[in-house]
C-alpha cells in the first residue's frame, strides 16, 4: 500500500494532535462518531504523548539515561498535559520507577519499533523504555504489544498475522468490534484499557486516517488511543498521507521537528503491507 514518509514517529504524533481536543469532552462522549470534521480542529495541539515520543527518539539517537531525558522533556514542555503520577515523578529527585500500568509506556514507545532490526531487540528495548517509569507487568506488556504491532506492520505482515501474534504473545483479546464497545467505553488510562482498543481501531481501518478516526470515536483517552493506533497504521500503510503530515508538522515547534527529522533520517521508511 502506498504512502508518504512519516511512519517512524509522525503516525503517533499526528494521532495525538488530532485526538487532543476530544479527551474528556462530555459532548464528544455523547456523539462519538468517526466522521468528525475537520480532522485537525482549531484548538488541536500536541500533548505529552508527542513530547515523550520525542524524548524516547532523542534517547535512541543520542544515548543517555532515559529517565534523565524524560525529565528534561517534562521541564521543556511542562504544560503538555502530563498525567499526575508522571508529573510528580518528573518534578522530583526520584529516578526509579513508580510501578505504573498506565498507557504512557505505550504512547511513547513507537520509535523503538524503527530503531532495531530484529524483533527480539525491539521487544527488549520496549521493555527497557517502559520500566524506567512503568515497571508494572501491565505497563511493560502494553509497550511491548504496541511495538510488536508496529514492528510487524513495518515488516509487511498482514493484519491477521499482527492480530494473532499480539493475542498469542500478550493474551489481549482483539476479537471485539469497536461498534460493540463504543456505547459504553469510558475514559481509561491503563494499558489494558487502551492498547487493545487502539490495535482494534487499526485492524478495522482502511487507511491511516480511518485508523485515527476510529480510535478517537471511542471517546475516552482519545489522544493516546489515536497515538497508538496511528503509530501502527503509519507503519502498515507506508507512512502518513502528505496532507496530514504537513498539518501535523505545523503544530510542532522547532525542537520537535528537529528530533523528528533526525530520526526519520537515521531509520528507514515503512515497508508497507499486503
Amino acid at each position: 500500500m502506498g504512502g508518504n514518509p512519516g511512519g517512524q514517529m509522525l503516525g503517533a504524533i499526528a494521532g495525538d494532535i488530532i485526538g487532543s481536543v476530544y479527551e474528556g469532552k462530555k459532548r464528544w462522549l455523547v456523539e462519538r462518531s468517526p466522521d468528525f470534521q475537520p480532522l485537525f480542529a482549531p484548538k488541536a495541539r500536541f500533548t505529552d504523548d508527542t513530547v515523550l515520543t520525542a524524548a524516547v527518539a532523542d534517547s535512541l539517537l543520542h544515548g543517555g539515561d532515559l529517565a534523565g531525558v524524560l525529565k528534561d522533556y517534562f521541564w521543556r514542555y511542562p504544560g503538555a498535559g502530563f498525567g499526575s503520577d508522571f508529573k510528580a515523578w518528573a518534578a522530583s529527585e526520584e529516578t526509579g520507577p513508580y510501578n505504573s500500568w498506565g498507557n504512557g509506556s505505550a504512547m511513547r514507545v513507537s520509535p523503538v519499533a524503527w530503531a532495531f532490526d530484529t524483533f527480539d531487540e525491539a521487544l527488549h528495548r520496549a521493555k527497557e523504555t517502559a520500566r524506567v517509569t512503568h515497571n508494572h507487568p501491565e505497563g511493560i506488556k502494553g509497550a511491548q504489544a504496541t511495538v510488536t504491532a508496529i514492528f510487524l506492520a513495518r515488516k509487511g505482515a498482514a493484519r491477521w498475522e499482527i492480530q494473532e501474534e499480539v493475542e498469542r504473545r500478550f493474551h489481549y483479546d482483539l476479537s471485539f468490534r469497536l461498534d460493540d464497545i463504543r456505547p459504553f467505553y469510558s475514559f481509561d488510562s491503563s494499558c489494558q484499557g487502551t492498547v487493545p482498543q487502539a490495535i482494534v481501531a487499526f485492524l478495522e481501518s482502511t487507511d491511516f486516517e480511518s485508523a485515527v478516526r476510529l480510535a478517537i470515536s471511542l471517546g475516552g483517552d482519545s489522544d493516546t488511543l489515536a497515538c497508538v493506533a496511528g503509530s501502527i497504521a503509519a507503519a502498515f500503510y507506508g507512512g502518513v498521507p502528505d496532507s496530514i503530515r504537513q498539518q501535523a508538522l505545523a503544530h510542532l515547534d522547532e525542537h520537535l521537528v528537529d528530533v523528528l527529522t533526525e530520526f526519520e533520517g537515521r531509520y528507514p521508511e515503512s515497508a508497507g503491507a499486503a
